[in-house]
């Protein structure tokens, strides 16, 4: 089959590929520098870490971020002592001009960092150092030995992924809702896809889906973290690659090969995607729902623990999770979709919910520890 012929069937599979950005955006920040690629080559500077600390972090690292940005840094203070830091070079300066998102991909990552931690016998006494979301020192952690049993199991840890495709349309039984959210049911609301807010925020998520995908500025940061070839992916270990975003098989080959950032911006490229929304709304097993009191820096910093503990219990019951929060980037936004929905709290998380026959082990690259731990 000649090329050509490839290329309307990998733009299908892509389709998803042009609505993951993330919220609304605007140009203050654009002049935030980007983290920098490095070569595959260049050599690694190895901080004062004991091996034990050294994988607790690439465990902590593991945890999602919003276009997988990986916007943590680590300063370390002592073997055992650390601050969690902000990496502006990690934001997403027009998707998320407040730093909501990278609260949340910290908070994320304090989870992820508290689970390995215990695995290995440690306790994390923790201390909240920012006031706002653009504070570059967000968080200072001290690991203490503990007795007692260790955190017994890091399978689900290391299998955490996002799934698109493969959903059922058979609606999360109350029995998995109640397993998912045991111990958080005050701040995680299922809509049952049928249900009057379940069929709102289905139109809501078509509709600013339908917006983000015509704005340039959105897309154009898109196009920036998306890692099409197998050479960007080893020089800059983050971002969304083709595997991340389900593009497998000869589709997945032809992207890796041909495809680039000007690609997303295509109208073609756009419209399919579109497409694939909509297939992906009418595919799935209800939505889940995420609040927070507030939209301070320590609720957002929970709200991220919170879907970690979540995600991580979501593989024993076949149920893939899959964030769809275009509807939070546009109207109405994090403090209007609450009272929307009848919640009457800011939402910080919509994910989509469905079981799935298969679990397939996690594809998204992480950046080694000594990328982002400092001396």
């Amino acid at each position: 089959m000649k090329r050509r012929h490839f290329l309307p069937v990998a733009a299908a599979a892509a389709t998803g590929t042009g609505l993951l950005g993330y919220y609304a955006w605007d140009q203050r920040a654009a002049g935030v520098a980007q983290r920098q690629p490095v070569a595959p080559d260049a050599p690694l500077t190895a901080p004062r870490l004991p091996p034990d600390a050294r994988r607790i972090l690439y465990l902590a690292s593991l945890a999602p971020s919003a276009h997988n940005t990986q916007p943590w840094t680590v300063r370390l203070l002592g073997p055992y002592y650390w601050v969690i830091g902000n990496d502006p070079r990690g934001w997403l300066p027009v998707v998320d001009p407040g730093q909501r998102e990278t609260m949340l991909s910290l908070g994320a990552f304090a989870q992820s960092l508290e689970y390995a931690a215990a695995h290995f016998g440690y306790q994390c006494r923790w201390r909240v150092l920012a006031t706002t979301c653009q504070a570059a020192e967000v968080l200072a952690v001290q690991l203490e030995r503990r007795p007692g049993p260790a955190y017994p199991d890091l399978t689900a840890l290391l299998g955490r992924r996002t799934l698109r495709t493969g959903f059922s349309t058979v609606p999360i039984q109350p029995a998995d809702v109640q397993r998912l959210t045991a111990g958080e049911a005050a701040h995680c609301h299922f809509l049952p896809p049928s249900s009057e807010p379940g069929t709102y925020l289905t139109a809501a998520t078509r509709l600013a889906n339908q917006r983000q995908t015509a704005h340039d500025p959105a897309q154009r940061e898109l196009a920036h973290w998306v890692r099409w070839t197998a050479t960007a992916v080893q020089r800059h270990r983050d971002g969304l690659t083709a595997s991340s975003m389900g593009i497998e098989g000869p589709a997945g080959w032809l992207v890796r090969h041909f495809y680039d950032s000007a690609r997303v911006l295509t109208p073609d490229f756009r419209q399919r995607g579109l497409t694939q929304v909509t297939d992906q709304l009418a595919t799935h097993g209800g939505w889940l729902v995420l609040t927070s009191p507030d939209e301070s820096v320590p609720a957002l910093l929970e709200a991220g623990r919170r879907l970690v503990r979540i995600w991580l219990r979501a593989k024993a019951v076949n149920i893939a999770i899959h964030p769809m929060t275009q509807v939070l980037e546009e109207a109405p936004g994090p403090a209007g979709l609450g009272p929307r929905l009848g919640l009457g709290a800011p939402v910080q998380f919509v994910l989509r919910l469905g079981y799935v026959e298969g679990y397939d082990g996690p594809v998204s690259p992480r950046r080694p520890v000594e990328w982002f731990v400092q001396a």
